[in-house]
């Protein structure tokens, strides 16, 4: 590879990411001045070289690097180039082989701007921080490995103001005061992708849940409001509904973060979801992203796309969810949703290939809708008993992995037993919508 050409993992994230190496667990030491917006940290990355290695590539964006080592010792050099941290090895590790990178570094951290997609990453509220890691913010606070298909465990530990609460991936294992600030630690054992990764820091106070099936709390501005309980107050219920649709929940606790900001869009990430103080309404665009972010802990986040391509798996899979939380909840039927949706992809353009959309329009709405009229296709093909079933086995197999397209096409069809090409080249690989099928008849 010459001097110039640095990696890139997925044609729709370039410039991220390094398929010669993978990490096995992330431990962030970080310490943040929120007047300043001061960011240093330590992180220790256990990995394993894929291929043989002569320099490990990392990406990391906006920060200075003060030290690196490799197991212990300081690497031949390292330099920053851009977003990524190049680490020339002074002894070649052969494929297969473990090792421990450790980076201390520091810096303003501010998002990261993408051309299609726009800024992600560490950014400021008016009184706190949101990290919004989906796809390419995860290198404005970490160095990291940064492509979905390499999934670790995480530790991370926070320390910061006194006067702030801290939420970040995973249960929350320690909280140590000193004179006037705190340390948060958190860990993410389950395995996860570097974009789902998050820290959201803000003046919140924290309630658990009554009533819920697994461990559920949120974090919300004391003034939230009488709107609060109208868009979030039901979510024990919705846990329950998901639970039993899609099998167990993959994680030890739930989270939903009300930031005092109003946000554009929720935030997806593993083990909390993150919204605006715009979000405490009652109604039902707010309470269906509510069911949406999720879903995501299911379809996303515990199964996880192995390549941006497949991003319909998670979006497609969420916003159906809205659509069995409407139906099981006392609003329409997804069949009416289906239906609403359906007429409305009718009349925009039908240039997009849902299994490959190109990095342009991965976040278009239609490959949302797109995505979940496939899923509700192939429950009217199938009848409800196999299509639900398909959903929690294809969980339960593929938990803590990564997935494509095909492997989902593939395990629908051995499981169902049915002849479901068609119906997926029709949805997945042509442009054209196709009609929805008819219900089955009742056996």
């Amino acid at each position: 590879m010459s001097h110039g050409s640095l990696p890139t993992a997925d044609p729709y994230l370039p410039g991220h990411g390094d398929p010669a190496w993978g990490a096995t667990h992330y431990a962030l030491d970080l310490d943040y001045d929120l007047a300043g917006n001061r960011l240093r940290g330590d992180a220790v990355i256990d990995a394993v070289a894929r291929e043989d290695l002569t320099r490990v590539v990392l990406d990391l964006a906006g920060m200075d690097v003060a030290k690196v080592s490799v197991d212990g010792r300081a690497p031949a050099k390292y330099a920053v180039r851009g977003t990524r941290l190049v680490v020339t090895l002074k002894q070649p590790l052969a494929g297969g082989t473990p090792f421990r990178l450790a980076v201390r570094y520091a810096g303003a951290p501010e998002p990261l701007i993408d051309e299609h997609h726009g800024d992600a990453g560490w950014e400021e509220l008016t009184d706190g921080v949101i990290v919004a890691g989906q796809p390419h913010g995860a290198p404005t606070w970490f160095p990291c490995n940064d492509r979905p298909d390499d999934k670790a465990s995480y530790s991370l530990s926070v320390t910061t103001d006194a006067d702030y609460t801290v939420v970040a991936n995973g249960e929350l294992a320690e909280r140590r005061r000193g004179s006037s600030r705190v340390t948060w630690r958190y860990e993410q054992v389950e395995p996860m992708a570097t974009y789902l990764a998050t820290v959201q820091i803000g003046r919140y106070r924290v309630q658990e849940y009554a009533g819920a099936p697994v461990p559920m709390r949120s974090a919300a501005p004391a003034d939230a409001g009488p709107g609060f309980e109208a868009a979030f107050g039901r979510q024990p219920e919705m846990m329950a509904h998901f639970v039993e649709r899609f099998g167990p929940y993959p994680f030890a606790t739930y989270t939903s973060v009300v930031t005092a900001d109003d946000l554009e869009i929720p935030l997806e990430s593993q083990s909390l979801s993150t919204f605006g103080r715009n979000f405490c309404v009652d109604d039902w665009d707010a309470v269906r992203l509510v069911a949406h972010e999720m879903a995501h802990q299911w379809f996303g986040n515990a199964v996880t796309l192995a390549r941006w391509q497949d991003i319909w798996l998670h979006e497609g899979f969420a916003c159906y969810s809205e659509w069995l939380w409407s139906e099981a909840s006392g609003g329409e039927s997804a069949d009416h949703w289906a239906d609403h949706h359906h007429d409305r992809l009718g009349g925009l353009d039908e240039d997009l290939v849902l299994a490959d959309p190109g990095p342009e329009l991965m976040f278009d709405d239609r490959v949302y809708k797109r995505g979940a009229l496939t899923l509700h296709a192939l429950r009217r093909t199938v009848g409800d008993e196999a299509f639900f079933a398909l959903l929690r086995d294809w969980v339960a197999q593929h938990v803590g992995g990564t997935v494509t397209t095909e492997e989902f096409r593939a395990f629908a069809a051995r499981h169902t037993g049915a002849d479901l090409e068609a119906l997926f080249d029709a949805w997945l690989n042509e442009t054209g919508l196709p009609e929805l099928p008819d219900r089955p008849a009742a056996s």
